[in-house]
């Protein structure tokens, strides 16, 4: 038994294996080795097919607790024990690619090694014209990176064959994973996210790359081929349509195919990408990305591929096409500057033409989750305007003739300081004059759970109420300085009313305080100052977001060039983009309380008053709004 270190710094492998400590990692590692075998049969003159060699790679997971094994087999050349012991040595220069094979992508020379000593440990068997050879990589109790080569191959048996599923030439790689930080998928979580990988893309189109679920040892379930599913697209570009540029006198080809998705949503980020234009070179897959447009609006369901055999030509010549990271290519290169330039140039048009259509957005839509934060902040706000801040809003549709109520809603106090362990009533006063027919009330409640009501309605038609036009509740509670709220709603209108149960409350008063008609506000009641907001393109401003009185709606600009940046094709406002929301919201709030408060004062003409007004709103209701948008 021949046992030694791997011949590297010891701290290099260390630093790869953390990077890329992860299953579907180290699965692109392996398929993309075996993958590069198959290739290297085909280009020898169809000794693929002669041999029998079926292009198939197939994973075996058999997933644990705190644990698992993965075993990757192919039928392509397998590997001499000569051959097999050189992959121990590390680095790019021990790689196929600096021998000359200038295909494939095992041009890094240390896959096979970060993928086993990232997970845990494992080994390689391989058969290979008769011969079977096993290495063996572990860590010593102090952390080395190990091997064990078996001091060399022997005769491979039918045994051998049967046991690894190889029928002639082939090489099993068996991973157990052990490393505690390494997240142990699910079967099906595993099998999409190696159809979505962007590195496997191409392969898995070429390979019949097939995953076995195990469970102590035995197949309980299997995938079918896997296959990247492309969505439902237009073609914009190609498919394979050539392009080219010059680099250092020599016209360099490429090909590009550039879609758009017919609404599919499209993954962003990630090796499970499904946006940008994955770059491929010969059999490998270098990248996905969408050059000077990568992250830029109207590029959300753009996706393709593009083509240029050159870059890992020059990858072989030792030009750095590679970052340092071993994410993507190096922007740093001049032949991916010059690449990246004129790849641009192709589909610059399109990119433009998918911003274009964002500046024409008539309008646009929220999340149900965000639409209702906003619904409840611009209650809050108008309750703000009305009971904090004494204000009347702006007059909304054609005025109403002799109201009974100088409101449509109102409780009969807006205000109920009551005993514990009593029960008593809350009414509500309807106008049904001032409201349209088939007007319906949306009632919200905030109640302790130590306060009991009768019954908790949240949607009542006017025709369900009394005679008199009241909607009563009858409440009790046991519980001192228990509180709570009812707050109804119906158009423009809406009431509130609090109350609190006291043990040294009076004992009369139990029947509330019919209001007379009255011009101010009342504390309970009023006509809600924002009744709602809108993307809307407001093709004459240049503001992001404006009130518009006569609606009493916040309009959020469409037009507006950072509003666009978190606005997809489809028209959706992203739920990650909160944070502008609230700034906008709280901006336009701010404004429209303080002109409001300055002309209530007579004091509007003033722009030091106005600017004072309105920080003084902002400091008062600025962390209520952007908490609002952070926890809804």
């Amino acid at each position: 038994m021949t046992i030694g270190a791997i011949p590297v710094d010891q701290r290099v492998i260390g630093i790869d294996s953390r990077r890329f400590a992860s299953i579907e990692k180290a699965l692109v590692e392996l398929i993309t080795n075996s993958d590069d075998s198959y290739g290297r049969l085909e280009r020898a003159g169809g000794r693929a097919r002669e041999e029998g060699a079926s292009g198939e790679i197939r994973i075996e997971y058999e997933r644990h607790q705190n644990g698992a094994l993965l075993k990757v087999t192919d039928q392509a050349e397998g590997m001499s024990f000569a051959r097999a012991a050189s992959i121990l040595t590390y680095g790019g220069a021990h790689s196929p690619l600096s021998r000359g094979e200038g295909e494939g992508r095992g041009f890094f020379g240390r896959g096979l090694k970060q993928a086993i000593y990232g997970l845990g440990h494992g080994w390689l068997e391989t058969l290979h014209e008769g011969r079977h050879t096993r290495i063996e990589l572990f860590r010593d109790a102090n952390g080395g990176y190990l091997f064990d080569d078996g001091e060399g191959d022997r005769a491979a048996t039918e045994g051998d064959h049967r046991r690894l599923g190889i029928a002639a030439n082939g090489t099993r790689v068996t991973l157990v994973v052990e490393n505690p930080q390494v997240p142990i998928s699910q079967f099906h979580t595993l099998v999409q996210s190696l159809a979505d990988n962007v590195y496997l893309r191409d392969i898995l189109e070429r390979r019949a790359v097939s995953l076995a679920h195990l469970r102590r040892g035995r197949v309980v379930e299997e995938s079918a081929r896997i296959r990247f599913q492309e969505p439902p697209a237009l073609t914009l570009v190609g498919p394979e349509q050539s392009g080219s540029f010059f680099y250092q006198q020599r016209e360099v080809p490429f090909t590009l195919t550039l879609k758009r998705s017919r609404g599919t949503e499209l993954t962003l980020h990630g090796d499970d990408r499904t946006n940008g234009l994955v770059v491929l070179s010969g059999m490998a897959a270098l990248d996905c990305q969408l050059f000077d447009y990568e992250n830029q609006v109207g590029t959300e369901y753009l996706f393709g591929s593009v083509r240029c055999p050159a870059l890992l030509e020059k990858l072989a010549e030792g030009e750095a096409i590679i970052s340092d990271e071993r994410e993507g290519l190096n922007p740093r290169s001049d032949f991916v500057k010059a690449f990246s330039r004129a790849v641009s140039r192709l589909i610059a048009p399109h990119v433009l033409a998918e911003q274009e259509k964002l500046k024409h957005l008539a309008r646009a839509t929220t999340s149900q989750r965000t639409d209702h934060m906003i619904e409840h902040l611009l209650q809050r706000m108008s309750r703000a305007a009305v009971q904090d801040l004494g204000l009347t809003p702006p007059p909304v549709g054609e005025p109403r003739e002799a109201p009974g109520l100088d409101t449509a809603l109102r409780f009969t106090t807006p205000f109920y300081y009551r005993q514990p362990g009593h029960p008593f009533h809350v009414a509500l006063l309807v106008d049904r004059a001032q409201l349209p027919e088939g007007a319906t009330l949306a009632i919200d409640y905030a109640l302790p759970d130590s306060l009991a009501i009768d019954a908790t309605p949240t949607r009542v038609s006017l025709d369900e109420l009394d005679e008199q036009g009241r909607l009563i509740w009858t409440l009790e509670g046991g519980e001192e300085g228990a509180r709570g709220e009812i707050n109804v709603r119906a158009g423009a209108y809406w009431a509130w009313c609090e109350f609190v149960l006291a043990r040294h409350a009076s004992h009369h008063g139990q029947g509330g305080v019919p209001h007379a008609p009255h011009r101010g506000p009342a504390r309970d009641h009023g006509e809600a100052m924002f009744l709602g907001y809108e993307f809307r393109n407001l093709e004459e401003s240049l503001d992001r977001a404006v009130y518009s009185p006569t609606e009493r709606k916040i309009l959020i600009n469409t037009g507006a060039p950072t509003v666009q940046l978190y606005v997809d094709g489809r028209g959706h406002f992203r739920d990650a983009a909160r944070l502008l929301l609230a700034e906008l919201f709280l901006d336009v709030i701010a404004e429209e309380l303080a002109t409001r408060s300055l002309e209530g004062s007579g004091r509007q003409g003033s722009v030091a008053d106005f600017h004072a007004t309105k920080q003084a709103i902002i400091r008062r209701y600025g962390s209520e709004v952007h908490r609002a948008f952070l926890t809804g």
